[in-house]
């Protein structure tokens, strides 16, 4: 690639300091990435339910050599900053978010995120002081490398059946105080519970689109404060949508009406360059 990975992490960090909105899609492997640069995206970001769905598992069962080779292939196959859903740091102590924010980094990443869900279904996330030292850990980590890297902390509690918007405000404040450049809450219920969050932080804030219902418009979003609007496994679900749908008609029909819809071979070699 032509550009240097501190070219990248800093147009990373300006298109977070620019005014208004950006998208940043989830490509899932070097392909999809090629794709989306070539459609004019600025940035990209990894999804750990699209990387998983790869490797024909669920999400959460990835190890952390397998999420950073697959970040690896997407950071090489564009000129664009890449992002990446580092879930947990793969371990519970800040040692493990701390290493994972550094091995990150070694493959190119400009930007990551830690969450703080811990993956236990009988305490499904850190409590706040544990969960803001993790954030710390990583963001010392990122500040002691050469790159202006972007950490990202993740409240994760209406994923995982805390649905408590004072309790999301208030973890998303703690992860600001420990050091994060970007504060993300997947799953709001509604565009007040954004606006407030937003309204509640000094920081940048993620929106994830993605969740039927709870998926707003890019204009929207904007107005209610939010400056970044990731994808998460939506891309990944569209193409496999496309996948079944066609599969089925063969199997259950016998025809191929989706090649009347599907983009032509040169066309898409196209965007393999």
């Amino acid at each position: 690639m032509s550009v240097s990975q501190a070219d990248k992490a800093r147009k990373f960090r300006a298109l977070h300091e620019a005014l208004g909105s950006f998208v940043i899609p989830n490509p899932w492997d070097a392909g999809s990435a090629k794709v989306l640069a070539g459609l004019g995206f600025e940035a990209l970001a990894t999804s750990s339910g699209a990387k998983a769905g790869v490797l024909g598992k669920r999400d959460g069962q990835v190890t952390r050599e397998e999420a950073l080779a697959n970040a690896k292939a997407i950071v090489e196959a564009t000129d664009l900053p890449v992002a990446a859903d580092l879930e947990k740091g793969f371990g519970d102590g800040p040692d493990a978010a701390a290493e994972t924010i550094r091995q990150a980094a070694g493959i190119g990443l400009v930007g990551g995120s830690i969450e703080d869900a811990t993956g236990n279904k009988d305490k499904p996330l850190f409590d706040i002081p544990t969960a803001a030292a993790r954030v710390e850990a990583a963001v010392k980590a990122a500040r002691a490398l050469s790159i202006p890297f972007v950490l990202t902390a993740r409240a994760e509690g209406f994923l995982r059946g805390v649905a408590d918007l004072d309790d999301v405000i208030k973890r998303l404040q703690a992860y600001e105080a420990a050091g994060a450049d970007v504060l993300f809450a997947p799953g709001l219920p509604d565009l007040a519970a954004v606006k407030k969050v937003c309204g509640s932080l000094k920081k940048p804030f993620n929106f994830m689109v993605g969740i039927k219902g709870k998926s707003f418009s890019v204009a929207d979003l904007q107005a209610a404060g939010v400056k970044r609007i990731s994808l998460a496994t939506s891309l990944y679900r569209a193409a496999m949508t496309g996948l079944i749908d066609a599969a089925r008609e063969v199997k259950d029909k016998g025809t191929f009406g989706y090649l009347d819809t599907s983009i032509a071979t040169p066309d898409l070699n196209g965007f393999m360059k």
